[in-house]
């Protein structure tokens, strides 16, 4: 029984060096190479796919989040037609300042604040 048993692990082994023998050999072969070139890029494109696609997953979420606008899509606010945008000439021909409207300086001096 004792021998039986070993015989059989024995065919086993060799079965198991055979086949990963004959795996390695095909690996260095012109055309395994070329089948693992492959996979390395099929591999790589899925990834690229995967990241863009939950980068753009994620963007979404976040703009959600924050209340922005899809990004492409110009962010209109309500009123913004009417009123001329900084440095433009209205319908009447005056010029309006261009950049920040200025905090209004005191008249003066707040009394108190030394």
């Amino acid at each position: 029984m004792r021998q039986g048993i070993w015989f059989a692990a024995g065919i086993g082994a060799g079965v198991y060096a055979m086949v990963r023998a004959r795996r390695v050999a095909e690996a260095f072969t012109p055309d395994g190479a070329r089948d693992r070139l492959s996979g390395v890029r099929v591999g790589a494109r899925m990834l690229a796919e995967e990241f863009s696609t939950s980068s753009a997953e994620r963007e979404l979420e976040l703009r959600e989040r924050f209340g922005l606008v899809p990004h492409g899509v110009p962010e209109l606010t309500p009123g913004a037609s009417d009123a001329p945008s900084a440095g433009t000439i209205s319908a009447s021909g005056e010029a309006s300042p261009s950049g920040p409207p200025r905090p209004a300086s005191p008249s003066s001096p707040q009394e108190g604040t030394d």
